[in-house]
């Protein structure tokens, strides 16, 4: 069965795209640690990262560098932090989160309750960014 990501890629499930091309897709996550928090996945369904294939990896980390970039440009943070955890859904992704401190990017961090109108902006500010790199 496809992961909840794949489904998203596939457009099967609605997501706040903020950038993708023909193999990497970047969405915002809808419980953030911070407004911005995106995901950035490969479009090819592997688990765990460091099965994915060596191209497809180094892609990954590239896309999610541009992501990033534009993240920083688009949300007012200090940094922006990066985290692969993978444990949460069986899809290799990684998280980019805007930080103003360390803590910003605990986990067990209370989530940010944002309104639909909010996650649309703050997509459209990052994917704005994104085209502009």
């Amino acid at each position: 069965m496809a992961s909840i990501f794949t489904r998203i890629v596939n457009g099967e499930i609605p997501s706040y795209k903020v950038a993708e091309n023909e193999n990497y897709y970047a969405f915002l996550d809808i419980n953030p640690l911070a407004k911005g928090h995106t995901l950035v996945i490969p479009k090819m369904e592997e688990d765990y990262i460091f099965n994915l294939p060596a191209d497809v990896y180094a892609g990954l980390w590239e896309f999610a560098n541009k992501v990033a970039k534009a993240i920083d440009k688009a949300v007012p943070c200090k940094r922006v932090g990066v985290a692969v955890l993978g444990m949460e859904v069986p899809h290799a992704h990684i998280h980019l989160v805007p930080l103003n401190s360390e803590s910003d990017l605990q986990f067990s961090n209370q989530k940010l309750s944002l309104t639909k109108e909010e996650f649309e902006q703050i997509a459209s500010n990052i994917a704005q960014e994104f085209l502009s790199l």
